[in-house]
């Protein structure tokens, strides 16, 4: 354990802490000091000025906790492509093409074997 010592409100105290823990308990404390100077109490007994500042952290809190939940950001959903229709006369022409066109292929391949 180590120790650690927070200024508050102009005053020292002096607490244990987890090892590993001392800078956030550090980091702690100067939020609380913050508190006591925001009221202006920090010449109160240390009760009081610790009341303060313990209010006004429990303040900001109930405030966070009251605000409504953000909406949740739905996920994209994934919709299928679809190809485009081809109208069937089109696709009966381009069948029409393409028989051609491989009939043609094949008459080339004869007179290559040929020549």
């Amino acid at each position: 354990m180590g120790n650690v010592t927070l200024s508050i409100g102009g005053r020292s105290f002096t607490l244990a802490s987890a090892n590993g823990e001392e800078a956030h308990v550090e980091a702690l404390g100067r939020l609380i000091d913050e508190k006591v100077r925001a009221a202006g109490v920090s010449g109160q007994t240390e009760t009081r000025m610790l009341l303060f500042a313990s209010l006004m952290l429990a303040d900001e809190l109930h405030e966070l906790r009251s605000r409504p939940a953000p909406e949740p950001v739905p996920e994209p959903v994934a919709s299928p492509i679809e190809a485009p229709r081809m109208p069937r006369e089109a696709g009966e022409r381009l069948a029409r093409i393409a028989a051609r066109i491989e009939n043609l292929a094949s008459l080339l391949e004869g007179e290559k074997k040929s020549a």
